[in-house]
């Protein structure tokens, strides 16, 4: 799978926390200019590493249940979750090599 799918708080929990892979959560919103920035880099991860890892975008504005009770509160964060367990959780835009180091483990 190489898109990036959208995630609401109605499919979070089946899309993320009981998903096979692991999976990388976008959570961004349209005014965030940083969100904007990364979203083509995480698009390359998805389109390279989509077989080992799964790229999902949430946007906090329209779906901000999930977001909240996570307790993200800056813009961009990508967070990633292994058999529904937050394990990584990156807040600002960083470049592609920084997402990929963080990723290493999930992705070989």
């Amino acid at each position: 799978m190489s898109d990036v799918q959208s995630v609401t708080d109605a499919t979070f929990a089946d899309t993320v926390l009981l998903s096979e892979k692991p999976v990388l959560v976008d959570f961004w919103a349209e005014w965030c200019g940083p969100c904007r920035q990364i979203a083509p880099v995480l698009n390359e991860i998805a389109a390279t590493y989509g077989d080992k890892i799964t790229v999902v975008k949430m946007n906090v504005d329209e779906q901000p249940q999930t977001a909240a009770g996570l307790g993200v509160i800056g813009l961009p964060t990508v967070a990633v979750f292994n058999k529904g367990e937050m394990v990584k959780n990156l807040v600002g835009a960083k470049p592609k090599s920084i997402y990929l180091k963080e990723l290493a483990d999930f992705i070989g």
